[in-house]
């Protein structure tokens, strides 16, 4: 895998650890990570990630 640039989430406490860091590998491809685990790599395409922040936001996953 070629070297990717990781971003941090704007969310993140700024700390180390509990921090999802994502980059984007091709124009259709997302890795997402955890920074405790990161090499734990989740691969996503833009459209369901997207789908995925929306669901988050509108309440759908709710406790």
């Amino acid at each position: 895998m070629p070297q990717l640039a990781w971003q941090k989430s704007s969310f993140s406490t700024g700390g180390e650890g509990e921090c999802v860091e994502l980059a984007a590998s091709a124009p259709s491809c997302i890795r997402l990570r955890e920074s405790d685990h990161p090499h734990e790599i989740a691969t996503t395409t833009p459209r369901a990630l997207a789908n995925l922040l929306h669901a988050v936001k509108v309440g759908t996953f709710s406790r």
